[in-house]
């Protein structure tokens, strides 16, 4: 089932990073980074086994803005690409701040959910922050690498190959080494945290890969609205 799951979100994602694209222009790419910034850092604490490698639940979706971050490179260029870092940067510190906050409300006697958010939110401060610093890191780097392989292999259809995968698949082992460390290492046993490191790159991987056909497609793709 959770390979099915796998699978299925890949696929979900990609599609729907093209989708908002096509409706709303970069606005649509801006959104997906805040809504994927969010709902990853919480996908994250779900550890997962997919074919038979234990690996966390928010690689798919985390995986996607690497995928906006080449849209807005390739169409608008290296200014718009970095400001959708930057947006993504202040909804993280946003998400921690409110979570937090929300901790610190003492429940009611009726109250019975806020043993589960004390769970989930938690785990907040030390994987956001883990998230944020791999986020700066690997998505300022996909950037620059994006537009320093493209002034050396011009706006081709084999340089767009060549600079989608190389920066993307660089950019995420930078992420994969920053956040893993810094999220899990001393919270897992030794073998589980090298089977995490491992495995969160290697289905990052699949998906930056898997997201080459839909780069092309974008390129092609005329959004109804644009700014």
């Amino acid at each position: 089932m959770n390979e099915l799951l796998f699978l299925a979100s890949v696929l979900f994602f990609l599609a729907s990073v093209l989708a908002v694209y096509a409706l709303f222009g970069k606005t649509g790419l801006f959104i997906f980074t805040a809504f994927a910034t969010i709902l990853s850092n919480i996908q994250v604490c779900k550890t997962v086994d997919i074919f038979g490698l234990s690996t966390t639940a928010g690689n798919v979706l985390y995986a996607s803005t690497f995928l906006v971050t080449d849209i807005l490179s390739e169409v608008y260029g290296k200014k718009e690409a970095a400001r959708a870092v930057k947006y993504g940067l202040a909804v993280t510190v946003l998400w921690i701040a409110g979570t937090q906050l929300t901790l610190l409300f003492v429940p009611n006697a009726n109250d019975f959910i806020s043993p589960s958010l004390q769970t989930v939110f938690g785990l907040v401060p030390r994987v956001a922050a883990a998230s944020l610093a791999g986020y700066v890191c690997s998505q300022t780097l996909d950037v620059f690498l994006y537009h320093f392989i493209w002034n050396r292999t011009g706006r081709t259809r084999a340089g767009l190959w060549i600079r989608n995968n190389l920066s993307t698949l660089t950019s995420q082992a930078v992420d994969t080494l920053v956040f893993t460390t810094l999220a899990f290492l001393g919270v897992y046993p030794g073998e589980v945290f090298v089977s995490i490191l491992l495995t969160t790159y290697l289905f990052k991987a699949v998906v930056a890969l898997i997201d080459t056909p839909f780069l092309y497609a974008a390129r092609k793709i005329r959004p109804r609205e644009d700014a």
